[in-house]
């Protein structure tokens, strides 16, 4: 690619010698020169002849002088990249070039010599920069494309460096979060396509939306249901933190979006969540053909079982108590040992509560119900059945309760 160098100076000479020194890079179409005789002329040459790469100004010019030319060039939307030329030892002139932008300068009389490796030098510098330009138009390209796609964390990730999520995988703890819209499938079979493709685009915009202020990253969509990542693609030390504030943001999202569409005269199923936290192979794992980042193990299987068990449970976030020992700060009342399909050790989990919830005395006298049904204490039934008399909506108090009545004993619960 043939290099363009703008040469301003006024001597009737310098034009004559620039091309004779300058004949082999000219003929080879390494570079090509235009000329002006001072800072006007200059400035019209770059408005209407097109892309010049570099400039190389004499200061002392009729007109317009050199340095008042290079303040024009520096106040342009794409600065050139400017050698100053000045007498010998002005440094005064110099310093000024400088200050407003020069990238560097001859003395008089020019050394060709010199005047080459200070014209090669600055093209080099001039392509670096032109490329590393380049990198950032195709990265933020990528970015905006990606993130059409994905969450922007992993959007970001993929743009910058996209070998960060190459074919593979590698171990990382992470905190897994499900959710699953209840009765969905049965409304998609009703409702007219008309209905359905407003109500889901506004349902996964809160979700992801929710998502995304936490910081999550969404893997997977299926129709309503959600997977989600904290911890992945990027370190996130407080990845359960960030999960557990999430899901009370998306249980309150996804209760006032029932109420609104309630309004329509649509009846949605709540949401149900799932959390658990711990190591998972996390990676790309769509072949050459397909992109697919996900996680797999224990830890995301055991998120996606506590989503399916809130159904039994009548709760709606149900967390791993691995979850609830790395949040800090964590608040939420105990739903027994459960043993899960496919484990064949029980799993302590609890039933995720806001704060606020957490202050409300029945949560205290469900502690103290749950205490003794722990210790298997007789006394655990009548407590769960007061429990009810003060709160007949709890559907985890009538859980418990029933199994009580039907004859179990302790915090054991065994799911199919």
């Amino acid at each position: 690619m043939t290099a363009t160098i703008l040469v301003v100076d006024d001597e009737p000479d310098l034009e004559t010698l620039v091309q004779q020194k300058f004949r082999r890079q000219i003929r080879d179409g390494q570079v090509r020169f235009l000329f002006a005789h001072d800072g006007a002329e200059a400035l019209e040459l770059l408005g209407n002849r097109g892309s010049v790469d570099m400039v190389v100004s004499d200061i002392n010019m009729p007109r317009m002088d050199g340095l008042t030319l290079l303040q024009r060039i520096q106040e342009g939307e794409d600065p050139l990249s400017t050698v100053i030329v000045s007498a010998y030892g002005d440094m005064a002139n110099i310093r000024t070039a400088m200050n407003r932008g020069a990238f560097d300068f001859l003395t008089k009389p020019i050394d060709f010599a010199d005047l080459e490796a200070t014209i090669n030098k600055t093209l080099r510098h001039i392509e670096t920069l032109r490329d590393a330009r380049r990198r950032q138009i195709t990265a933020e390209r990528a970015h905006a494309l990606l993130s059409r796609y994905f969450s922007p964390n992993l959007a970001e990730r993929l743009a910058s460096d996209p070998a960060a999520v190459d074919l593979g995988g590698q171990r990382r703890e992470i905190t897994s979060l499900f959710t699953d819209m209840a009765g969905f499938t049965t409304i998609v079979e009703v409702l007219e396509p008309d209905v359905i493709s407003p109500l889901l685009n506004d349902y996964l915009g809160e979700m992801t939306d929710a998502v995304f202020a936490h910081g999550g990253t969404v893997v997977k969509i299926v129709g309503d249901a959600l997977h989600v990542l904290f911890g992945a693609p990027a370190d996130q030390p407080d990845h359960a933190s960030r999960a557990v504030a999430c899901a009370l943001e998306l249980d309150a999202r996804s209760q006032s979006f029932v109420q609104r569409w309630e309004k329509n005269g649509v009846l949605l199923g709540a949401t149900r969540l799932g959390l658990n936290a711990g190591p998972a192979i996390v990676g790309n794992f769509g072949g050459g053909r397909y992109f697919d980042y996900t996680a797999y193990g224990d830890t995301v299987n055991i998120a996606a079982r506590l989503e399916t068990a809130n159904k039994q449970l009548g709760t709606r976030i149900c967390v791993g108590e691995s979850v609830a020992a790395r949040a800090v700060g964590f608040t939420g009342r105990p739903v027994g040992d459960l043993l899960l399909r496919g484990r064949s050790e029980a799993l302590r989990a609890f039933e995720l509560l806001s704060p606020k919830e957490f202050e409300n005395p029945a949560t205290q006298a469900y502690l103290d119900a749950f205490s003794k049904l722990e210790a298997e204490d007789p006394g655990a039934m009548p407590a769960f059945a007061a429990l009810l008399g003060m709160r007949g909506d709890d559907q985890l108090v009538t859980f418990h309760l029933k199994r009580l009545l039907n004859g179990a004993t302790g915090a054991r619960i065994m799911f199919d």
